[in-house]
């Protein structure tokens, strides 16, 4: 199956309230959950696709391996560890959660390995998440363009990543956007209240229609059925010029997710 453009993400989830809120969404119709190692969310997920009673060929599900377990002696280990929790024996998606250049572990040695994980049927499809342009040039030298299924880089009105957007699409590499509702900032501003009341829909649905309209998947998070819902009805909105020159104008280098091991960003 394809990606459904609109996942749920379960970033900062965690125990009861991840298997909850994971078991809801597909209630609801999700098809795309998104998780990762590093989330520690793993078995929830897992546990909530096996109990949903959805066969596992109607999920789309994608998880990504942590930065200390990118080494060649920890990769397939960790991912069948991953596989395992998931309860699943493959991933539609397989992704570097963050990348690492150092002496002691390459770019080139991680990505090799990612290669060898789909190639033992582990992952349908492989990936990358907040890769730099000079990373994603790198990557493609590995495992050629057509390998790189996505690159998931925060996109949100207030970072809106447009020179790594355009190297990608010009790549055919898919742009997942992470944290699309800036955590909630978003929601207060006065631009997009305006906008919303003209379309008829909630501010989420606004963005998150946006971002999809700039050609981009996204993975909204959201622990509230009410929300939950209402990110999933996004309607597909025919965002007019005027409207477009908004949110460009809301752009202002606001990036939340920034850890100490970030890459040097475009």
């Amino acid at each position: 199956m394809d990606m459904p453009n609109i996942g749920m993400g379960t970033f900062r989830l965690k125990d009861e309230v991840a298997y909850q809120s994971v078991l809801t969404a597909l209630e609801l119709g999700y098809r795309h959950i998104d998780t990762a190692q590093i989330y520690g969310n793993e078995a929830q997920v897992g546990q909530a696709l096996s109990d949903s009673g959805i066969t596992r060929d109607q999920v789309f599900l994608t998880t990504k391996i942590w930065r200390d377990n990118l080494d060649k002696t920890k990769f397939l280990d960790s991912l069948r560890s991953s596989l395992e929790q998931l309860q699943t024996e493959y991933v539609d998606l397989l992704l570097i959660h963050w990348p690492v250049d150092s002496p002691e572990l390459s770019l080139e040695q991680s990505l090799t390995e990612l290669k060898y994980a789909q190639e033992l049927g582990f992952a349908k499809r492989i990936g990358v998440s907040n890769f730099t342009i000079a990373q994603l040039e790198r990557a493609i030298s590995v495992l050629d363009s057509g390998s790189i299924f996505t690159n998931q880089i925060e996109v949100h009105p207030y970072l809106q990543n447009q020179k790594l957007r355009q190297f990608m699409q010009s790549q055919g590499i898919r742009p997942t956007a992470y944290m699309p509702l800036a955590v909630g900032k978003v929601l207060e501003e006065a631009a997009l209240v305006t906008m919303a009341d003209k379309y008829q829909v909630t501010v989420p649905q606004l963005v998150l229609a946006w971002v999809i309209q700039q050609g981009m998947d996204t993975i909204p998070m959201s622990t509230k059925r009410q929300n939950l819902l209402s990110n999933l009805q996004t309607p597909a909105l025919n965002l007019t010029a005027a409207d477009l020159a908004v949110f460009a104008g809301l752009e202002q280098g606001l990036r939340l997710a920034n850890p100490s091991f970030a890459p040097q960003w475009d």
